[in-house]
């Protein structure tokens, strides 16, 4: 991947700025991904490249303290602020000491006692006398512009002498700036004063010439005097941090065909309620999802559910309900039968009147009263048998007609028992019902919910209530201190005694009175 040359920080801190910038730190982070996919036939390999790119632009200040200071390394001793030597220069000059240099102190100090009016070498009008000197400052690597800053510490006894504070800077053989600055004029009664300034400059800077000069009127006997004269340069330092991070995931999916739902179902499960966390070695491991908090489970909680699951089955059982067939008594069916005969005898001329005989229907039984009042309101029934003609000749032809009536059954009645008394449960019986509702309880979590850690700790406590194991947890003894096992003397500091009843009772019998503690709880 190609890095990137553009800078934020040019945006803070343009090139051509002159003077100082603001300081900023600036970060820009790119991120680019790439996604390969390759099938070899039994699978696909997915590889994702992610590649972040930070980019840190910084903008500051940096200060190389007072290059004409002793030490600094960019002068040498004769050409150190301290005015202990004579820079050299134009016009005449002195190196004046005592009461001569006033309030500067009695070291050292240098004195202007040119009196001409020229133009001094950097271009300076009505100069007199100069100190100048040029100073290398290659090694700084300045790019970005700031500014040249300095301090002079002047006495000037004559309103009529002048002193000014001149800098050129260069870049290479470039002027990028040059500044002059009057501090005290001619006709100015300043005396004793300290003066500061400072010039501006952009991009580079390799080279300062420092001048000091002025002019001495001669009205008295001693010129403008000054010392501790210090330069810094104040520069920009602009730059640029690229880290560039590549992470590569391979992912391999097998093209398993025969994979069933179920097998699916739990990859599917595992991956809905875990994290890919990476991990500082760089691979990744699976950890729960956190549920953002649930509420406490405890055993009183978990066993007044099971009890709850118990209670909801046994109001649900449906009611024993025993039908009795009631008893029906089938009866022969009424039959009426109606007889005709004919006769033809060689007799007298004689008509015979027969009556037919009906036999009467039995009485027929019923179960309701309308089938009672029905029967009781029907007319009897009556029938004539036609008179017999006696002829030449007898036939007998008798006829039957069978009539039947049916019986209508009686309804059936349905008899619902009251709930038969229930028998206490054997223990081994309430076992088999906690077992029950606990799988219900197991099965509500659902296949999503069982890495839940919620639920794992109530499935736990689910086995110790079906096992009956609450009693494990309320055996639990106070172990009682022993009176006079602690003393109140002193340990001595720095000392350790061998072969004492100390050692013998912090190592051996300590260390049975632990084995005492732990097997405690298995009483």
């Amino acid at each position: 991947m190609a890095c990137f040359s553009f800078s934020k920080a040019d945006e803070v801190c343009p090139s051509g700025t002159v003077g100082l910038c603001d300081p900023a730190v600036i970060e820009t982070i790119v991120e680019s991904v790439d996604v390969t996919t390759q099938n070899d036939g039994a699978g696909t390999l997915t590889t994702t490249v992610t590649t972040t790119t930070t980019t840190t632009d910084t903008v500051i200040n940096t200060d190389s303290g007072d290059i004409l200071a002793s030490g600094s390394g960019y002068v040498s001793s004769g050409k150190e602020g301290d005015m202990d030597s004579d820079w050299g220069g134009q016009g005449p000059a002195s190196m004046s000491t005592g009461s001569t240099c006033g309030d500067l102190g009695v070291d050292k100090c240098a004195q202007i006692t040119g009196s001409g009016n020229s133009t001094s070498t950097m271009g300076v009008s009505g100069m007199g006398t100069t100190f100048i000197q040029t100073v290398n400052i290659s090694d700084m690597n300045i790019e970005a512009g700031g500014e040249v800053n300095y301090t002079i510490k002047v006495d000037k006894q004559d309103s009529a002498d002048s002193i000014y504070m001149h800098i050129t800077g260069k870049d290479g053989s470039t002027v990028k700036f040059a500044g002059t600055d009057v501090l005290s004029a001619a006709g100015v009664n300043t005396g004793y004063a300290a003066y500061a300034g400072g010039f501006d400059f952009a991009d580079s800077l390799t080279t300062l010439i420092i001048e000091v000069g002025g002019r001495d009127d001669i009205t008295l006997a001693i010129g403008p005097v000054f010392d501790d004269v210090t330069i810094n340069v104040i520069y920009n330092v602009v730059s640029q941090i690229v880290q560039q991070t590549i992470t590569t995931v391979e992912q391999y999916v097998y093209l398993n065909s025969d994979a069933t739902q179920e097998e699916l179902d739990i990859v599917e499960d595992i991956f809905d309620n875990n994290d890919m966390v990476e991990q500082p070695d760089g691979g990744f491991e699976l950890e729960p999802i956190d549920d953002g908090g649930m509420d406490d489970v405890s055993y009183e909680t978990v066993e007044l559910e099971l009890d709850f699951e118990i209670d909801f089955e046994m109001d649900f059982e449906m009611p024993e309900i025993e039908f009795e067939m009631p008893e029906i008594s089938m009866e022969d069916p009424v039959t009426t039968v109606e007889v005709e005969m004919e006769m033809e005898v060689e007799i007298p001329v004689e008509k015979i009147e027969v009556a037919s005989v009906e036999s009467e229907p039995e009485p027929v039984e019923t179960t309701s009263e309308s089938n009672e009042k029905e029967s009781l309101d029907q007319p009897a029934k009556e029938q004539t048998e036609p008179k017999e003609e006696v002829k030449e000749e007898v036939k007998e032809e008798p006829k039957e007609e069978t009539k039947k009536e049916t019986k209508e059954e009686p309804k059936k009645e349905v008899k619902v028992e009251p709930k038969k008394e229930v028998k206490p449960k054997t223990r081994q019986q309430k076992k088999e019902d906690k077992q029950k509702a606990g799988t219900k309880i197991v099965k509500k979590m659902g296949n999503k919910g069982r890495y839940d850690s919620t639920n794992q700790l109530k499935t736990l406590i689910v086995m110790n209530v079906i096992a009956d194991t609450k009693s494990f947890f309320s055996a639990q003894k106070l172990q009682k201190d022993i009176p006079g096992f602690f003393s109140s003397a002193t340990v001595p500091d720095a000392v350790l005694s061998d072969n004492n009843i100390a050692a013998y009772l912090l190592m051996v019998g300590s260390s049975q009175k632990i084995n005492n503690l732990i097997n405690s709880q298995y009483e």
